[in-house]
Order: C-alpha cells, then structure tokens, then sequence
C-alpha cells in the first residue's frame, strides 16, 4: 500500500488503434475502459490522488467525429457512479470554468462532471481528479489573473491558492504513456518536482504491472 499522488497522461490511443486495423474511437473507447481497471488497481495500492489528462484545451481541433466520441466516453467515465461508489472514490474535475468567455464544456457533459462531483462527494478514498478542456498554461494565467484582481500581489502561496482546485496535492509520480517524452502542458505547478515514469506501452495497454513500476519510484 502507498498514499502517493499520481498524474496520467493517457497518450496512444489512436495509435493503438491504428496499429489493429480499427477505428480511432475504438481506441478511445479501450481507452476509457482501461482507465477503470486502473481507477480499481490504483485504490487496491492505497493511491491518494489520481490525476488524469482526460481532454486538452488543444484537443477541440481534433476531426470533429472524433471529438464527439470522446465527449460521449467521458459521459460514460462521469457516469460510472455505482462503481466509483463502490470503490469510495471521490471525483473532482479541473479545467477552463464552465461559465468562462473560453469554455466549450457541452453542456451535457457539464452536467455529467456535476453530478459525479455531488454523488461521489461523501467519500472518502481515492480522489479521481479528470482534467477536462484543461491546459497547464491557463490554469496558471488564469490564476494570475484571479490574483492580481484579487491582492495585486503575486506569490507562490497566494497563486496556488487560485489553481482549478487548491486541494489537488503536489504530484508525486507523472506518467506518460505510449513513448512520448514530454509532459504536454499538463499540471505544470502540480509536478513541478515530479519524479516522471515513461512507458512504451500504449494507455489501452497500460496495466498494473506498469502502475507498479510507476508506483515503484517513490516507494
């Protein structure tokens, strides 16, 4: 058992797709799946925190069939709420506000983060955080901006005050999937001191053995 905070970069679906023969949205779609499987390993070795990268701020320019696949998967991932319930894991999300002159959260999708947010509220274990129509970039000008209107005084305590959400801890272990070696302007405060797990394997593929490796850098 650990109590390490974990952040996923859910990278290669497509690619794992393409590497099958099968549509793109198929691999979104194994990829939602697999990260349920790793929502469960992640509670059996006591995870405080999970963190994942579910849809950029960059990823609206994406083929727009294939963006509305991957709105209709994280439906879905809100929408497991006897299982999250199950397993006592609490949800939060982060990303651009819902009311903000950027923001492009269809709304059903809104009300699917909302209602996982209210109905899992009351646990007590892991906190799964999905990072939606985020990016690190504005996070922190957004949180400067608060600041600025709020004290006109810049410091790191007072701008993480100011973060999506200031509860979501400093990360422990970054993953990145599927070979990439970048962190992709994801949680740049938060894994500032982050030690980073690469792996080849695509996120469909990504399974407990990886999470142990992973997990294995700060045991």
């Amino acid at each position: 058992m650990c109590s390490s905070d974990l952040a996923c970069i859910m990278d290669g679906n497509g690619r794992w797709a393409e590497q099958r023969a099968l549509p793109r949205t198929a691999g979104h779609t194994a990829g939602e799946e697999n990260l349920a499987e790793v929502v469960r390993a992640c509670v059996a070795r006591g995870v405080g925190w999970l963190t994942v990268f579910g849809f950029s701020t960059e990823n609206w320019v994406r083929p727009r069939a294939e963006v509305r696949h991957i709105l209709g998967l994280h439906e879905r991932l809100f929408g497991r709420l006897e299982e999250l319930n199950e397993n006592n894991v609490r949800v939060r999300w982060i990303g651009r506000p819902f009311d903000g002159p950027e923001a492009r959260t269809p709304k059903y999708v809104q009300r699917a983060i909302r209602r996982a947010i209210n109905d899992t509220s009351s646990n007590t274990g892991m906190t799964l955080t999905v990072a939606f129509d985020y990016g690190g970039r504005a996070e922190l000008m957004s949180a400067v901006r608060a600041l600025r209107a709020d004290t006109g005084t810049v410091d790191a305590d007072r701008l993480a005050a100011h973060l999506y959400d200031p509860e979501l801890p400093d990360v422990d272990v970054l993953v990145r999937t599927s070979g990439e070696m970048r962190v992709s302007n994801f949680l740049l405060w938060q894994s500032a001191g982050a030690a980073i797990h690469f792996t080849d394997a695509a996120w469909p593929d990504f399974d407990a053995e990886d999470l142990d490796r992973a997990l294995d850098l700060v045991r």
